[in-house]
């Protein structure tokens, strides 16, 4: 084998599958960019290469990846999320077809590696467990291996600042960064324990000031998504932190505004909600799955039980903080009723942004592993869109047709103008936000004008069905809670994607009903024109 002494690597973060939720491409459109967010794995992967190793990293979320590129490379590394397999698989043949080979890593194909036989190189787990054996293979000249880390062994704290430097980063809404990984609960659906553990590992404050300097030194001002899955799965460090971060954000005048994901238990907490509201926190992602209690129970989310989720919410939202949050359809103890208690839930809490998804058994999750010992895993399929489209991939206890019309009920009433812009009048009164929340450079405050002065364009002119929507919103804001505006138009901005999504997805759900009915009017007549003879 020929050894190579340095190499041109070409890492492509694939698309997400077309029609898919994460998309968010009216909201991108809005406000100028091509992506929400960059490919933060493959950027810390880029700062664990050799640095005599030339990199260039293309989003194909946000550029074209062109033949100048792959003629250039050497190696062609990529990978993703389940939503991506599609455009991963279609990557490795356009390499292969430019005659290159292909190193393929990431959650998915650690979960899932038989979908990615094509693929020269499968490097699986966490990045800083593997690499070392996978440079070491390719610099020796290997043409092909399976590389794999130890499960939950890495040290966080060794991990590098990612290449940010590698992005234009015009193409995004939102810049991040990742403090920890693992979670400490055990959802039977999730695959985030499988994949990272349940002791939750987190780098140090130096690290996380670092790639927020080098953020601030490259020029972003705004948005920062703290990636984890769980933010407070260490509380205790995630306690030592926030002080020092909120010093940080003030000394330089509040460049970013945060968000991230946390569980339910934050509300818990007043003190650490007091912090993340010093630190300029605006947004907190929660999975509140459902509202009904043997459901949870059921599913291992024990941490959303014996609470109020209405209360528990709230409490995010006396802290400044609005909570975007994940509703889940198709688990085996939900009742023929479930709609009217998830709508009535939503309502009840307040929240604007409520992603409803079907249930999907993940690869290599207790949930896949009890389906599949029941024998009701379905073949595997191509996913050709999210978990809005695609999901339900077992068989269901409840007639699979009841299951999609409870969710084409609670989809038809969530994002319909007038229930969404009217929960988006109540989080904002509700909301508390800091005064500091509101400190704007006259660069972002001329970005945040143009961008309103289009949302208004597009909320009367382009969309005039929103037109009575949208002022009704805005002077209610204005009447009642004016510190909350900027969380309210962002809460308008994002109908622009959700109600076009909801459509989609309403539509597709319409063609899968008529499907069923289809087969089940076919599977009939037989049996009726045999009991007629």
């Amino acid at each position: 084998m020929a050894v190579r002494v340095s190499s041109n690597v070409l890492l492509v973060y694939p698309r997400f599958n077309p029609h898919s939720f994460w998309s968010h491409q009216a909201l991108c459109d809005l406000l100028g960019a091509r992506s929400p967010e960059p490919p933060l794995g493959l950027l810390t992967v880029a700062a664990l290469l050799p640095p005599e190793w030339n990199l260039r990293l293309v989003n194909r979320n946000a550029e074209d990846l062109t033949d100048r590129d792959l003629d250039w490379a050497d190696l062609i590394m990529t990978g993703g999320m389940l939503f991506q397999q599609n455009d991963t698989l279609a990557i490795t043949d356009l390499a292969h077809a430019h005659g290159k080979l292909v190193a393929v890593g990431g959650p998915d194909v650690t979960s899932s590696r038989e979908p990615y036989s094509a693929a020269d190189f499968l490097v699986l787990g966490e990045a800083e467990g593997v690499i070392d054996q996978f440079v070491t293979a390719w610099s020796a000249g290997a043409k092909q291996g399976v590389f794999e880390g130890i499960k939950f062994q890495v040290d966080v704290t060794k991990t590098p600042v990612p290449r940010f430097d590698l992005l234009n980063l015009s193409h995004y809404l939102a810049m991040t960064v990742q403090y920890s990984r693992g979670c400490p609960f055990q959802c039977e659906f999730c695959d985030i324990i499988e994949l990272y553990g349940r002791v939750p590992r987190a780098k140090s404050n130096e690290q996380i000031l670092a790639e927020l300097d080098t953020l601030y030194a490259a020029g972003w001002r705004g948005p920062v998504d703290f990636v984890d899955d769980n933010f407070i799965g260490n509380k205790r460090a995630v306690k030592k932190l926030l002080p020092v971060l909120g010093e940080w954000q003030k000394e330089r005048g509040y460049p970013f505004r945060l968000q991230t994901e946390a569980s339910i238990n934050l509300a818990d907490d007043a003190e650490l909600l007091r912090m993340m509201r010093d630190a300029n926190f605006y947004a907190v992602f929660i999975g509140i799955e459902s509202p009904d209690p043997e459901t949870l129970v059921s599913a291992q989310k024990r941490q959303n039980t014996r609470r109020s989720l209405a209360e528990s919410v709230h409490k995010v939202y006396d802290a400044g903080i609005y909570v975007v949050a994940g509703f889940i359809i198709g688990f085996d103890t939900d009742k023929n009723h479930v709609a009217e208690v998830m709508i009535e839930a939503i309502e009840a809490m307040s929240i604007p942004v409520s992603m409803v998804g079907l249930l999907f058994a993940l690869q290599d999750t207790q949930l896949s592993r009890r389906l599949r010992k029941e024998g009701r895993m379905l073949p595997v399929e191509a996913n050709k869109g999210d978990q809005c489209t695609g999901g339900l991939n077992f068989v269901t206890l409840r007639p699979k047709r009841e299951i999609l019309e409870d969710y084409r009920t609670v989809l038809k009433h969530v994002f319909a103008p007038e229930t969404y812009f009217a929960r988006v009048r109540r989080m904002g009164r509700a909301l508390k936000p800091a005064e500091h929340a509101g400190k704007r450079t006259l660069v972002e405050a001329h970005r945040e004008f143009r961008t309103i002065c289009r949302l208004i364009w597009c909320m009367t002119v382009t969309r005039p069905a929103l037109r009575k929507h949208f002022w009704k919103t805005v002077i209610d804001c204005s009447v009642h809670n004016y510190s909350s505006m900027v969380a309210v138009l962002t809460m308008i901005a994002y109908y622009l994607h959700l109600g076009d999504f909801s459509q989609f997805v309403l539509k597709d759900l319409d063609r899968q009903i008529d499907a069923l009915d289809l087969e089940a009017s076919q599977t009939a007549l037989p049996q009726t024109i045999s009991q007629a003879s």
